[in-house]
């Protein structure tokens, strides 16, 4: 028997909210339901002045309930206590970070998703800007279908999935349909996310770039304050010659360079607990020591990271006890350090 949203609602309906005193699906207070391979993602909004043990109740009533069903097999509930903020563009967001690589097909994406559940379990609030136009990946790797809601004409609210806002040009167009533009097409895109998007009041919008040094990374530099750049690389000579140029571009414009992430780093056998470094191992760390730039930390070759990415369940989301995942937690731990260090930087005056 198929699982079912109604089965989700029925099961919501004994959970009271401490303000209104119904329970919160009469309440209007579960926002979203997503049911995937028995795995399922509940939105629940309650009132800002809702106390923080009461908050925490409701979820922990709701992640029992939920995890009682029969064909249920994970459970993942965010809580929001506030509403869609009508404020368009980046204005009320406190730090952009861009996630670059030299190349493609290193692991950004994946990187990007897993790195801002990761800081959003930090308690921040976070948001993906999936700047790829050629080749977006987040509608697919947070496991989001639809289109966002283009009544108001004025601006487009951002999707979500997994208590992230998300924008993506793959929300507008088909999966398999080509994007066929020229570079400024392309600008005008990243524009139009990051201006034309009500993004509201958050932490952290990471941004997911496309590969190289090219029109996007530019038009990004250039159109709003960056606070720092995550770099994603593979162990290989190959790999790390085009994060270099990376590098050296954020670096030509001012932004500060967060950490170097060593992707794919090795194999572990799961029969043996044999390393193999399939495409060498310890390339990025060595770059980033020569740069003089912080070493996030290696990730490597995994299959749980294969399956869940391509199936739109990220693995710090849903796998949350997994090696894998605490290692995107470390790494989210070390950005945020960072950032905060940024913040409480003392200004200093130059005389010249």
């Amino acid at each position: 028997m198929n699982l079912e949203k109604a089965t989700i609602l029925k099961v919501l309906q004994k959970i009271t909210d401490p303000i209104s005193k119904k329970n919160i699906v009469e309440n209007d207070m579960v926002k979203e339901i997503h049911i995937k391979d028995k795995n399922v993602q509940v939105v629940i909004e309650i009132s800002p002045n809702t106390p923080a043990d009461k908050r925490k109740a409701i979820e922990s009533s709701a992640q029992s309930l939920i995890s009682e069903i029969e064909q249920v097999k994970n459970v993942f509930i965010v809580i929001t206590a506030e509403k869609t903020n009508l404020v368009k563009g980046v204005k009320q967001v406190k730090h952009i970070i861009a996630v670059a690589s030299g190349k493609g097909g290193v692991g950004k994406s994946t990187t990007t998703t897993n790195l801002a559940i990761a800081m959003q379990k930090l308690g921040l609030k976070v948001g993906i800007m999936d700047a790829d136009v050629f080749g977006p990946s987040q509608p697919r790797m947070l496991g989001i279908k639809g289109k966002p809601d283009a009544s108001n004409k004025q601006a487009l609210p951002p999707m979500e999935g997994y208590g992230l806002k998300a924008m993506s040009i793959g929300f507008l167009v088909a999966e398999d349909k080509p994007i066929v533009w020229r570079g400024p097409m392309v600008m005008s895109a990243v524009k139009q996310m990051l201006n034309d998007v009500m993004w509201g009041e958050l932490d952290v919008l990471m941004v997911d770039m496309p590969p190289g040094t090219g029109d996007a990374q530019l038009t990004l530099a250039q159109s709003v304050p960056l606070s720092g750049a995550v770099i994603v690389s593979t162990p290989q000579d190959i790999a790390l010659i085009d994060a270099r140029k990376g590098i050296a571009m954020f670096q030509k414009v001012n932004v500060p360079i967060l950490g170097i992430i060593e992707n794919m780093s090795m194999f572990i056998c799961p029969n043996c607990n044999h390393e193999s470094h399939i495409f060498a191992n310890g390339g990025a760390k060595s770059e980033a020591k020569k740069l003089g730039v912080n070493f996030l930390g290696e990730i490597p070759i995994d299959i749980d990271i294969r399956k869940t990415s391509d199936t739109g369940l990220p693995i710090v989301a849903t796998k949350p006890d997994n090696p894998q995942s605490k290692i995107y937690m470390e790494m989210a731990k070390q950005i945020n350090n960072s950032l905060n260090n940024q913040k409480n930087k003392k200004p200093t005056i130059q005389f010249s």
